[in-house]
């Protein structure tokens, strides 16, 4: 069945205390809006519709940077959850499948959940997505016949007997696109809020006959967001589970609370982690690789053998292949190290490609940019960086090259050769003892003078 996701992410969040949309406050280094995409793919969408309110733009660059092909529609008035699906039927016109609703705040529903609701849709016109409520407080509840879901009563609108029920909703429902618009337009705003809620539907597609059920989940993926106490609460909950994770897979973590994961780190298996280790969006740290103290890591992969850190930073870009070494105080960015190169020490190496064994001394630089645009600096195999060097791109280094310590490298260096490119040293005979007694005696006339 094919399906479309609908993600509703108007809300204005003024609990957050922010400019920023709710939607798109981060967990693990990405946009819960992110978080919601991600588990709705598991599903392979054909369509997305995202259904934005405040910060409609800066949601739709969001959604789009995530998934070039999703939609965003605006809900200019909040009139409830039916009204905010409503503005996607235009978008999901003529589309001949499932629609499943989701929303931008509840981060945490898993791949596995969507899947058992689809497979639930395979028998049910309408799938509801529950959950048993350790405190079930104002949540909306589940009035159940068995497998039957007869009706979802909001809590304002609950009688002591409903609000007595454990079964609640976490808003998240799917049924075939044309059905749910169809049933959208019979909702009507008669209760304690004056809203349009998209829970009416039940009751409304339950008296035309049509059928409905809850698939039930851990409470712990309903999760929604509303204020900043309730967002470190979810990172928390996020880091936990991504450790956990991480150690389940065979991962070592010297010291778990201290390693900072983002939602699409991945480590393969015997991968040793330090403490105190922080993974931006979008690394893969291979098999048998170690990521030492207080390093940094985003938009890079880390291959087999590899060693990085104490105190590294690799930026976007940054590839290292087998048995690359990289060291304390070295940065790297949109950069190749290919198998056995090392750059230990206090170094940054950016737009370069680095040959297999070659060493790149302590405090060298690749000096690629020029105010304006960016150049690159490319060294050979089994080169030898001489330490201090200033590469200044764009510039080659031949294989088995070498430059000495110093040097400043402005043209390209032949396969066997040695750079030199520094001033002549003169040693002037006595000319430090003379200075340091000239500056003694301006130093001492001057303590004289206060």
């Amino acid at each position: 069945m094919k399906t479309a996701l609908i993600i509703l992410g108007a809300g204005m969040g003024t609990r957050m205390n922010s400019e920023l949309p709710k939607v798109l406050h981060p967990i693990g280094g990405a946009p819960m809006l992110v978080h919601a995409m991600r588990a709705g793919a598991a599903l392979s969408p054909e369509k997305t519709v995202i259904v934005a309110g405040h910060g409609a733009e800066a949601v739709s660059r969001a959604a789009l940077a995530y998934d070039p092909e999703a939609q965003t529609v605006l809900q200019v008035e909040q009139l409830g959850t039916a009204h905010a699906v409503a503005q996607a039927g235009d978008a999901l016109t003529g589309f001949d499948g499932d629609a499943i609703v989701l929303y931008g705040d509840t981060p945490f529903i898993s791949a596995e959940t969507l899947e058992a609701m689809a497979k639930a849709r395979t028998s049910h016109d309408i799938v509801v997505l529950g959950f048993e409520a350790a405190d079930a407080g104002r949540y909306g509840r589940l009035v159940t016949q068995g497998d039957v879901l007869e009706r979802i009563v909001e809590f304002k609108d609950a009688t002591d007997e409903e609000r007595s029920i454990k079964l609640c909703n976490s808003g998240v429902i799917s049924a075939k696109s044309s059905m749910l618009f169809d049933l959208i337009e019979a909702v009507k705003n008669d209760n304690a809020s004056g809203e349009y809620y998209l829970t009416d539907i039940i009751g409304i597609a339950r008296a035309k006959g049509l059928s409905a059920t809850v698939v039930r989940c851990d409470e712990a993926e309903t999760l929604g967001i509303n204020s900043r106490a309730e967002l470190i609460a979810a990172e928390a909950d996020f880091q936990a589970r991504a450790r956990a994770a991480a150690i389940e897979d065979g991962v070592t973590l010297l010291a778990p609370e201290t390693v900072f994961f983002a939602y699409d780190t991945y480590l393969g298996r015997d991968a040793i982690i330090e403490q105190n280790v922080v993974f931006g969006p979008n690394v893969t740290v291979e098999t048998g690789a170690t990521i030492r103290a207080f390093s940094h890591l985003e938009g890079c992969h880390v291959s087999r053998g590899a060693t990085v850190g104490p105190y590294a930073r690799l930026r976007p870009g940054a590839e290292l292949q087998e048995n690359v070494h990289v060291g304390n105080f070295v940065e790297i960015k949109n950069a190749i190290l290919a198998e056995g190169a090392k750059a230990n020490h206090l170094t940054y190496i950016g737009d370069a490609d680095i040959g297999a064994r070659t060493n790149i001394g302590a405090g060298t630089i690749t000096c690629n940019y020029d105010g304006v645009f960016k150049h690159r600096t490319t060294i050979g195999a089994d080169a030898f960086i001489g330490s201090n060097t200033m590469l200044v791109a764009p510039v080659t280094v031949g294989d088995q090259a070498m430059t000495a310590t110093g040097t400043v490298v402005t043209e390209n260096i032949p396969n066997g050769d040695l750079a030199v490119g520094r001033a002549r040293q003169e040693n002037k005979t006595g000319l430090a003892v003379k200075m340091f007694e000239k500056l003694k005696a301006v130093k001492a006339k001057r303590v004289k003078d206060q």
